[in-house]
Formats: C-alpha cells, structure tokens, sequence
C-alpha cells in the first residue's frame, strides 16, 4: 500500500513542507514520484520516517540523523554520546533549578536562605563557569578565578548582594538603551558598556581577548544567559555585540 504525502503528514504530524524537505535533503526519499510529480511513499519509508522521528524526538539534528540512519553501529554510538550530553546538560539544569527555587523560597517569604547556603550556591556556580571556561579556553583561566576570588574573600552576603543588585542596575539601563533602539555599537551603549568593563576589571585583568570571550560566554552558557535574560530576554545578544564592539574599538 502506498501514502501519499498528506496522507504522510496527517500520520507523522509532520508538515508537507517538512517532507519534501527530508526529500530534498535525502533523509527520507519516497518510494516513487508519479508522472504528475505526486510523492508516495510505502512501509520502509514509513518504518524509517518513524526512526527519524524517534531520534528527532532525542533533538539529535539533522544531518547526523543522516549519517546514522542506515548505519546501527554508528546511530548507537551517536545515541550513547548524545545521552551524555543530554544527562550532563539535565545535571547543570536540576543545579539551576535547586538555585532559583531557593530564590522564589525567600523572596516569597519561605525563608530566606542562611548565609552560608547563600555563599554555597555562588560558589557552586563560579565552579561552573569556571568549569565551562576552562574547556574553552584551558587552564590558564584558573589564575583569573584565583584572583577574583581573592579579591571577594572577605566579602558577606550583602556584599554580594549589592554587587549583585549594581549589575541589575546596569543590566536594566543597557535594557532601556536596547528598547529605545540604540545599537551595540553606538557610544551611548560602549560607555554603559564601559562601566560593565571596569566592574569586571575589578575582579579580574581582563583583556580585549578575554572581554570578548566573556561576552560569547553570555549567549552561549545557559546559566549566564540566563542571568541576563531574567532581566530583559532580548538583552543576551545585545549585550554580546556590544561587548565585542567594545572590545574592537576601545581595548584593541
């Protein structure tokens, strides 16, 4: 028995765009195109359309779909690799989460959290961005760490706090500029972007190279966007573009 493309797509949930790009792309050729250009398609199409829709499904992409679907030695090691990036990924996410639902607890009355639970949870996540800078970029970024922590050894709760409360500040009003329509790169946004530079020149030295590295780090580190983002969800990418510019134009 044969299926037609709609008839495929009422099955699958997919749409006949989607189709007839899997078509295109060679994931998932019909069985026989008619005279009149119509796809169909029959069982195998259908037993490998659900293959890719399982490994779809696990958010494996595209083109390593692709690659694997007619090699089962190759999908099951591109499946086991993928599960440890998905259980590595679920562990940063169930930290965060322990993190904001503490949060919520206090600042809704719960209880806030003792100070030493407080200064527990910053330090775990200077662990994790230290962590995910030292893949990127290697060891050398632990010196960097040694000396920010140094420089907040001594600091207390509220210190962290109202450091923590400046940057809101300073999140917020880059979050204005990027509402009025200011571009990363105009100078009303690099001198707010300076007092971001100097805060961070603070705590560790900081160059154009690593400037821009941290700014990268603001898109592409889940828990770092997302500090930024609980304050504007369209601030990540704006803040990142005008940290490279800034970069370019005043620390080049």
């Amino acid at each position: 028995m044969e299926y037609s493309v709609s008839q495929v797509a009422a099955m699958s949930g997919l749409s006949a765009r989607t189709l007839r790009h899997y078509d295109d792309i060679g994931l998932l050729p019909p069985a026989r195109i008619a005279a009149n250009g119509y796809r169909w398609y029959g069982r195998p199409e259908l037993v490998r359309l659900q293959r890719i829709l399982l490994l779809r499904r696990l958010r494996m992409p595209l083109p390593a779909i692709a690659a694997t679907l007619d090699d089962n030695a190759r999908t099951t090691a591109e499946l086991r690799a993928h599960r440890e990036r998905i259980v590595a990924e679920r562990a940063e996410l169930d930290e965060i989460l322990g993190v904001i639902d503490r949060t919520v607890t206090g600042l809704s009355g719960g209880g806030l959290d003792k100070s030493d639970e407080f200064l527990a949870d910053l330090a775990q996540g200077r662990h994790r961005l230290q962590d995910d800078l030292r893949q990127r970029y290697g060891r050398d970024v632990d010196a960097h760490f040694e000396q920010a922590a140094a420089v907040t050894a001594e600091w207390s709760r509220d210190d962290h706090e109202r450091a923590a409360d400046d940057h809101r500040e300073l999140l917020g009003r880059m979050s204005a500029l990027l509402h009025d329509g200011i571009a990363p790169d105009a100078e009303a946004a690099l001198n707010l972007i300076d007092e971001h530079y100097r805060a961070i020149r603070a705590m560790w030295p900081a160059d154009a190279t690593s400037y821009r590295g941290l700014g990268r780090l603001i898109v592409e580190n889940a828990e770092q966007r997302a500090m930024v983002a609980a304050v504007d969800p369209n601030l990540p990418e704006w803040l990142c573009a005008a940290i490279q510019s800034y970069a370019r134009t005043r620390l080049e």
